[in-house]
């Protein structure tokens, strides 16, 4: 079957992304593409590597010219998604890119967020347990934040399986300067980005927490508490995260905690096509991962303080945005969940 796909939000880079993927997927032909202060412009001239739909006129993102689709992307600012969504029609999958619908605490979000929350959809990280039951069929679906994405695949196998502790978990990632949007930023431009580091949303101040917490706490059935701070680090794609959480007393007492723990990750992913522990001693970078639609992690025991370290690298615009969506949207229409996703990262 062939599925009739628009796309708001196709100046900016998830947009864009979801375009990238959705051009080689083999069921899709791509409706509107539409923009906001864009609107009129030639696709080609905002996103010059889209060679096949360069020539394509973003049209203005409103309910008419989204209506009518089989698939509805938003990709747009937080906040801007909710009202649109509900006055598409019930029968059209609309998969938000943005935040609106990820979280399920409304306090959460207001506290975040500033504005009253909209409801939560399905959530699109389809390997998180029971994710993919819930996707099926489903015509709404939230797609996590890329810190959220890297973090959850990093941690959730030890919480689902009762060998983490919830009260000391303690992330930090770097992101590329992407992840921030397109707009134009005074601290996002070259001269400031090229040779430096910096975090920011330092201590629980990133709208990413409540995201993380919720998905470790459902995964766990415990209260998860988690410290997390972002870094921005000097390239356009990608994010490593490195997680870190106590380990129970019960794998603890075993003879050989760091392989019961090994086991346990690999377990979890031993049948998800886009997620992969590496062989022990190799660790992840986000360039083996840019472009694809991969999640690269390793993992190892500290004995010292009893804590699992776990590294993970994703690129934030493929599995951590578009990627994530396009893969919720093949599983929601019962595709081939792989459909127009690819493995391969690009090097050098």
């Amino acid at each position: 079957m062939t599925i009739s796909v628009a796309v708001s939000g196709a100046s900016g880079y998830a947009g864009g992304e979801v375009l990238r993927l959705l051009a080689s997927h083999p069921d899709v032909t791509i409706g509107a593409i539409t923009a906001h202060s864009n609107a009129g412009s030639r696709l080609g001239d905002l996103q010059p590597h889209l060679h096949a739909l360069a020539d394509r006129i973003l049209e203005e993102t409103t309910v008419e010219n989204l209506a009518g689709h089989d698939v509805v992307f938003l990709a747009l600012p937080h906040g801007a998604s909710a009202e649109i969504a509900a006055q598409l029609p019930a029968d059209t999958l609309v998969i938000d890119a943005g935040a609106d619908h990820r979280l399920e605490d409304s306090a959460a979000w207001e506290k975040f967020y500033g504005s009253p929350h909209a409801g939560t959809w399905p959530y699109g990280l389809p390997e998180l347990p029971g994710a993919r039951a819930l996707l099926k069929d489903a015509k709404r679906i939230a797609v996590p934040g890329c810190y959220p994405t890297s973090s959850l695949l990093a941690l959730q196998p030890g919480f689902s399986a009762g060998a983490l502790l919830p009260d000391d978990v303690v992330i930090v990632a770097a992101s590329g300067t992407s992840g921030a949007g397109k707009a134009a930023k005074v601290n996002l431009i070259g001269s400031e980005v090229m040779g430096s580091m910096n975090p920011y949303g330092v201590g629980g101040g990133h709208r990413h927490t409540p995201e993380i917490q919720q998905g470790l706490s459902k995964a766990s059935g415990l209260d998860v508490r988690v410290s997390f701070t972002p870094t921005l680090a000097p390239m356009s794609r990608g994010i490593l995260a490195t997680a870190t959480a106590k380990v129970s007393a019960e794998i603890a007492a075993l003879a050989d905690p760091g392989a019961a723990l090994r086991q346990i990750w690999l377990d979890a992913y031993a049948d998800e096509p886009f997620v992969h522990v590496l062989p022990e001693g190799q660790w992840p970078t986000t360039k083996s991962v840019v472009g694809s639609n991969y999640a690269a992690l390793q993992l190892a025991y500290d004995p010292n303080v009893n804590r699992v370290i776990v590294c993970a690298a994703i690129d934030n615009l493929t599995k951590g945005t578009a990627g994530g969506a396009v893969q919720s949207m093949n599983i929601a229409l019962g595709l081939p969940e792989t459909a127009g996703l690819t493995f391969q990262g690009v090097a050098p």
